[in-house]
């Protein structure tokens, strides 16, 4: 059983030899091939040679193109800059104004646009070197994250309150570019897109519900309709909105570690996959062998299957080697 079996099967709620390792790798991979965050954001070559080599030295079963959260923004108008030693960052507001998005191009074309088009050419070179052998994880920006990004976060999150008419109609924006980026990934050979949304663990349940949520079902339907399959990434406590994620068509649930396992496989159900929980700092950074060891299986015995080992989100730049080596040994399937 090679990687992308296990990974399937695992997700289709099938036995499997040992639990499919997932870890987010960024910075970590970057600096972990001699490289830096600058050059792993911008140069999909370096993006990719890290995966491959982090691979290779801990034996996961998922290579990714996670960055940044940029990459959309750029093809809407947004400038980059990019840093040595922490992730890229957008120097203007996009959209400085809620109630008009005129300026904003109409659905970029990602093969058109610099950053977007870089993603997709780590995924064609993903699928050229090991496709067929470990699961290829796309990404995109959820429509509310994406809207965050271009109005700026504090903007958005006002205006969601005051003008809310105006952030679904860019959230409706978002969402239309989102579903394109995804499905040029999935043509270009990723079996997975990983949808980042984590600004929503700040909105009250009722406004997640009606204002963010019909847009994520747009989406990862999409996806679906494309043979991609969805990863939904929220960082924080999600427990105020499981009750609306257990109605989405996810089949990658990726879980933050303030979250209780129990209560979150339970309103969830028994088929979504839920990837995590440890967390990255105190549970891996700054942990030993053994107690990276001991968590990964009470989170198992508490998450059950389907489950997928990692992190609650990235493994922080800095973390032994064999603290990560520890995270991606093979726990037997029950």
């Amino acid at each position: 059983m090679n990687s992308l079996e296990r990974y399937l099967k695992t997700l289709k709620g099938e036995k499997v030899d040992f639990l499919p390792r997932v870890p987010i790798l960024m910075q970590f991979a970057a600096e972990y091939i001699g490289s830096n965050y600058a050059a792993f954001a911008s140069d999909y070559k370096v993006l990719v040679e890290a995966n491959l080599r982090c691979r290779e030295a801990f034996g996961f079963d998922q290579v990714s193109v996670i960055s940044d959260p940029y990459r959309e923004t750029q093809g809407f108008g947004g400038k980059i800059r990019y840093e040595q030693h922490h992730p890229p960052v957008c120097e203007q507001i996009v959209v400085p104004e809620i109630t008009d998005i005129s300026s904003l191009p109409d659905n970029p074309d990602p093969y058109q646009c610099e950053r977007m088009l870089d993603r997709l050419l780590a995924v064609r070179e993903f699928k050229s070197r090991v496709g067929g052998e470990c699961s290829i994880l796309g990404w995109v920006e959820g429509p509310a994250a994406e809207a965050a990004d271009l109005h700026g976060v504090e903007n958005f999150l006002m205006d969601l309150m005051l003008e809310p008419d105006a952030c679904v109609a860019l959230m409706e924006r978002c969402t239309q570019t989102a579903i394109r980026f995804a499905q040029a990934q999935i043509a270009e050979g990723a079996d997975t897109i990983g949808v980042g949304d984590a600004i929503c663990s700040q909105l009250p349940p009722a406004l997640y519900r009606e204002c963010v949520w019909p847009f994520e079902k747009q989406l990862f339907e999409a996806i679906h309709a494309a043979n991609g399959l969805v990863k939904l990434h929220i960082c924080g406590d999600i427990t105020h909105l499981l009750p609306h994620l257990a109605e989405l068509p996810i089949d990658v649930l990726d879980l933050d570690h303030m979250n209780d396992p129990v209560a979150v496989r339970k309103i969830v159900g028994p088929k979504m996959a839920i990837a995590g929980r440890l967390d990255p700092v105190s549970d891996v950074l700054n942990s030993t062998p053994a107690a990276i060891r001991t968590g990964v299986l009470e989170g198992y015995k508490n998450l059950g299957n389907p489950h997928l080992v990692m992190a609650g989100c990235e493994i922080p730049p800095g973390t032994p080697p064999e603290n990560l080596k520890a995270l991606c040994e093979p726990v037997t399937s029950r």
